[in-house]
């Protein structure tokens, strides 16, 4: 990963939702638009700069694992240490020990909890006893929905809401080599022939 954000991945990354992007279209379509630059180094400099973001990404979702592992290392660390001092001061008869930066350590109590879980072995005997729960079946449902006559028989009773969501279209990077290092150099390389 390079070190060096260039103009372009700077006003990316300056991006949020619901916040001024004129800016940055106004430089994306500037640079779509110079006649001057052939068009593959144009393609090139939009295209590895949105790789390099997204290499970053990726980064931090390694660091995110790595940080999740670690926190529930510490975190059984500090348990199996908490319960191996409070071992000791049992063995000792120690509940409470003052000290002068912290307050003081105490022993809590031991606590039990008794968790029960239930497995029908008869399933049928059951039902007969009584014990069913009546639902609406939503699969049966919407599959009558879509015929007339049952359209017609569920009508009043039941109300469809649509939702429509619209995905905006993005660019789609399509790569010639998997070498995030050779990217960023040729990011590199169209950034300076580009400020020359």
């Amino acid at each position: 990963m390079k070190l060096v954000n260039y103009q372009l991945q700077t006003q990316i990354e300056s991006l949020k939702p619901n916040a001024p992007t004129k800016p940055v279209s106004d430089y994306i379509r500037s640079i779509i638009e110079d006649n001057s630059k052939p068009y593959y180094q144009r393609a090139d400099y939009l295209g590895l700069t949105l790789t390099e973001l997204k290499a970053k990404i990726e980064f931090l979702n390694q660091d995110i694992k790595e940080l999740q592992l670690l926190k529930k290392r510490y975190t059984n660390a500090l348990d199996i240490a908490k319960c191996l001092t409070a071992e000791i001061f049992l063995e000792n008869g120690i509940d409470r020990i003052d000290g002068n930066i912290i307050s003081s350590l105490t022993l809590s109590e031991t606590v039990t909890k008794t968790k029960t879980s239930l497995t029908i072995t008869d399933p049928q005997a059951v039902m007969r006893l009584g014990y069913v729960k009546f639902e609406p079946d939503l699969e049966a449902i919407e599959e009558a929905m879509t015929t007339i006559e049952g359209l017609a028989e569920l009508d009043k009773f039941v109300s469809i809401e649509s939702t429509t969501t619209t995905t905006p279209a993005k660019v789609k990077i399509n790569l010639k080599r998997s070498s995030t290092n050779t990217q960023a150099d040729e990011l590199a390389n169209l950034v300076d022939s580009q400020a020359a």
